[in-house]
């Protein structure tokens, strides 16, 4: 049960005063997830990004063109526009004992106006100071206040980033409103650690970010900052010791075969192992052979060679006398791997089915009673595979693929579907290694860096949107030669109707170009129209398929030499880069086509990135600095919980002490008894890291 004093920042928006029905919905767009409702802690966990300088300092004077003025004034005098012309400008000269400035509005009256700035007395006004006609002005000001008001009014007033239809003004006062709903909390960091940094306790940081009193206290560096991080942080290492605490204490099983079947299989590979891969499964050997269960990361880059890695550490485990299971994200994929893996373990004489969401009546019947039975020893699988029907004979070795993709408790489901089972899990975005730390705590990594013999590095170009037409009408001369290619379009606002919009009207205008040539797989199609339109781009009857980014992962079409990719500056580094990973997969040289519109300094660091390396853990370093932890991990796109108040990349020297108390914390007090304990329980559900507080229940 969640603490009593934790309830109302769980409680919704809506319930706040001034956000009614037609408010809350773009609220629920701004902080919470698709389809989700925004609570009153997301509000409070959504930090102002900046802060205006509102005080009134400086004469009228001294103001310099381009800036914020703030100033106390008296009223001159009122000019309205001519009679029946609304929308002329109305312009009031205002002064102070160094000069004057003309405050000018449009579509307004006069009567809104003398009340407003009454003639002779004085207000006080803030906006930016423009220069028209050599005259000073300030058009439609922030702010026109009475003393009153201006008593009323923060020195510093937060800038918080908005979404369609809200503005500042109202997100200030909402953010006033949830912080009077802000407990004291009892204190859950170390008082040594508290004092040596000279922070306050998480109340006042919290409240102290959104009502600043100078423009400093918003930096990332600023103590009030610097504390919240390190909360987030040690909320989140304390989740991943407990997690892995439990699984240290759940004994494994010693998984050791005789190494035949292994070596059967790795002679029937048509190629030969990188020396990343064979020390990846070196390490998997060893852990599987250790009584301790496996929790290891297998990182890899696009096209680096993990699936067979995955296939010959499942078979380790079947030699040993388990079944093994392999759970991907998307029907798409599962369906992949499974046509990719069966032809081998067919050669070596493994039984092998696959089991997605999609599968019914008797085919279903016979994998369920084969799992159940061990007459199946190996299983691929979308989230299907851990339903409660589901059930196994003697499950070793769960593999997740793109694990960022699935929540924690689903990974924990896969794996209680056997007896202390060993877990690997698998990503083709390579991590850096502060958020390895960040994001999977203890977990013992393995990393596969070099692409097969053969791989060609793929040619990478940026082509203004302009030329569009142009690169379109050049794909015939490709097509001619039997290529294939992808053609992605963009993100829209992060709204899927409107990108399936996009990608909708670039099928139709391709298809005008090259007729039946031309397939498109979007994520709102059902899962048979997806591999039918997957089967015919595979197959050759479609040569063009237009996509959205459902297609980033794992799709492996060996023709398919051509990636395009229009407005390129909307996508982060990452998903380019897996994007791009899409072709170079035979043994045809190919490319990949930035159609790039106006670009901001971060999208042209991002093309540019792209078009000098093909190396994805430099990419994944660079994206890091450019744009933050949610891209280089596809949080944004998978739901996967991305930090709030903590950066990763500026708060690294925070991880390292967090991950230290916490080990203390949980040395000291593995059940978190003590004061202290029953304060990081409270931190622990403030943080929605609940998972953790059922593995101490659960003991």
């Amino acid at each position: 049960m969640r603490p009593a004093i934790l309830n109302p920042l769980f409680a919704p928006v809506r319930g706040l005063p001034g956000i009614g029905p037609k408010l809350a919905p773009l609220y629920d767009r701004l902080l919470a997830p698709h389809g989700a409702e925004a609570r009153v802690i997301d509000l409070l966990f959504h930090l102002p990004v900046s802060a205006l300088d509102r005080r009134v300092k400086g004469r009228i004077a001294d103001a310099v063109a381009g800036e914020i003025g703030t100033f106390e004034i008296r009223t001159v005098s009122h000019k309205p526009g001519p009679p029946g012309r609304a929308k002329s400008p109305y312009r009031i000269l205002v002064e102070d004992d160094t000069g004057d400035i003309t405050l000018t509005w449009f579509n307004t009256s006069r009567a809104r106006m003398e009340a407003l700035l009454p003639v002779g007395e004085i207000r006080y006004v803030s906006g930016i100071v423009e220069l028209w006609d050599g005259h000073r002005q300030m058009i439609h000001p922030d702010r026109v206040l009475d003393a009153a008001g201006l008593s009323r009014q923060l020195p510093f007033e937060p800038v918080y980033g908005l979404s369609a239809g809200l503005y500042q003004r109202g997100l200030i006062k909402a953010a006033k409103v949830a912080l009077l709903n802000l407990p004291d909390f009892p204190e859950w960091i170390d008082p040594a650690l508290l004092g040596r940094e000279n922070w306050a306790g998480f109340t006042h940081s919290l409240r102290s970010l959104h009502c600043p009193s100078s423009l400093a206290e918003i930096n990332p560096l600023a103590p009030a900052r610097l504390r919240l991080a390190y909360d987030e942080l040690l909320a989140g290492q304390l989740a991943l010791l407990l997690m892995r605490a439990r699984m240290k204490r759940e004994a494994g099983a010693v998984r050791s075969g005789d190494g035949k079947i292994v070596n059967t299989m790795l002679a029937a590979l048509p190629f030969t192992l990188t020396d990343g891969q064979k020390q990846a499964l070196t390490d998997i050997k060893r852990d599987l052979a250790s009584p301790e269960r496996m929790l290891r990361l297998l990182q890899g880059d696009v096209g680096s060679g993990k699936t067979v890695v995955a296939l010959l550490s499942m078979t380790m485990a079947v030699e040993a006398g388990w079944q093994a299971a392999l759970m991907a994200p998307t029907e798409i994929l599962a369906r992949q791997h499974y046509e990719r893996l069966k032809p081998l373990a067919d050669k070596v004489g493994l039984t092998i089915a696959l089991l997605t969401g999609r599968d019914k009546g008797q085919s279903r019947i016979q994998t369920m009673v084969g799992l159940a039975d061990g007459t199946i020893q190996l299983a691929i699988g979308t989230h299907a595979l851990f339903q409660d029907s589901v059930k196994f004979h003697k499950l070793g070795l769960a593999v997740i693929d793109e694990q960022h993709r699935f929540g924690v408790h689903q990974r924990l489901a896969l794996s209680k579907k056997g007896d202390a089972v060993d877990v690997l899990v698998m990503t083709a975005t390579p991590i850096p290694r502060t958020l390895v730390l960040t994001y999977f705590g203890d977990m013992d990594v393995s990393i596969v860096r070099e692409k097969p013999a053969g791989r060609k590095p793929i040619d990478t170009r940026t082509i203004a949107l302009e030329r569009l037409d142009e690169v379109a009408n050049g794909l015939e001369r490709a097509m001619a030669s039997g290529q294939r290619i992808y053609w992605i379009c963009p993100l829209v606002e992060e709204s899927e109707d409107l990108d399936l919009a996009a990608a909708q009207e670039r099928f139709e205008s391709l298809e005008k170009l090259y007729g039946a040539r031309v397939g498109i797989v979007h994520g709102q199609m059902k899962s048979a129209d997806k591999d039918a339109a997957m089967s015919n781009f595979a197959s050759g009857k479609t040569q063009i398929l237009v996509a959205t980014t459902v297609i980033e992962v794992g799709v492996d079409v060996p023709e398919a030499t051509i990636m395009v990719i229009e407005h390129a500056e909307r996508f982060g580094l990452s998903q380019l880069h897996q994007l791009r990973g899409r072709v170079g997969r035979g043994a045809e040289r190919s490319s990949c086509i930035l159609l790039f519109g106006p670009l901001g300094e971060t999208g042209r660091a991002r093309l540019e990135t792209m078009r000098s390396t093909n190396d994805g853990f430099e990419i994944a370093e660079q994206d890091l600095r450019l744009r933050g932890e949610g891209d280089v991990l596809g949080t944004r796109q998978s739901g996967m919980p991305g930090f709030k108040l903590s950066v990763p990349d500026k708060h690294i020297e925070l991880l390292g002490i967090a991950r230290d108390d916490a080990k203390n914390i949980l040395n000291h007090d593995p059940r978190l008894e003590t004061p202290r304990g029953q304060a990081v329980r409270a931190l622990l559900y403030l943080f929605e890291r609940d998972e953790a507080i059922k593995l101490i229940r659960a003991g």
